[in-house]
């Protein structure tokens, strides 16, 4: 484990939270991508609170689905591929992103983009549902996790 994933489990045990991932399928996660990966559903849980999302793991960590078959009794080394809490977790929207201009101003987004008002709505429901999860001191050491 490295120091990152010590940092990310850390912060949920402190915290009181769960995380989970469980595999969907290997395709395309992002519109417009060129590549497929693997796309897992995880949930952070925190008492009857709780988050559930589509992540969607790494090219390098991503296995064809022949693989997957060759692979399927041997646990842990599916285990191995499924992303870890430091990978979920340094990748959540951790600040509020404001309004849509400030979004597209922010991140060099055409404000009359159908494309970038879907993303916006996107990271800003993930921003909301971070925000139920954690207080405001929670979130600054989440930001921490990089």
């Amino acid at each position: 484990m490295t120091d990152y994933e010590k940092q990310a489990e850390e912060f949920l045990q402190k915290t009181g939270t769960t995380f989970s991932a469980e595999f969907v399928k290997h395709g395309k996660h992002f519109t417009d991508e060129k590549y497929s990966r693997d796309i897992y559903t995880c949930e952070l849980r925190r008492g009857d609170r709780f988050y559930i999302f589509q992540f969607g793991q790494s090219l390098k960590e991503s296995i064809t689905p022949e693989h997957r078959k060759q692979i399927k009794n041997r646990k842990k080394e599916l285990e191995k591929l499924k992303p870890t809490a430091y990978d979920v977790l340094a990748c959540l929207q951790k600040y509020d992103v404001g309004t849509f201009e400030d979004f597209c101003s922010e991140f060099g987004y055409d404000a009359d983009s159908r494309k970038a008002e879907k993303i916006y709505k996107a990271v800003l429901d993930e921003w909301r549902n971070v925000q139920i999860l954690f207080s405001d001191e929670e979130l600054e050491e989440l930001r921490e996790i990089q």
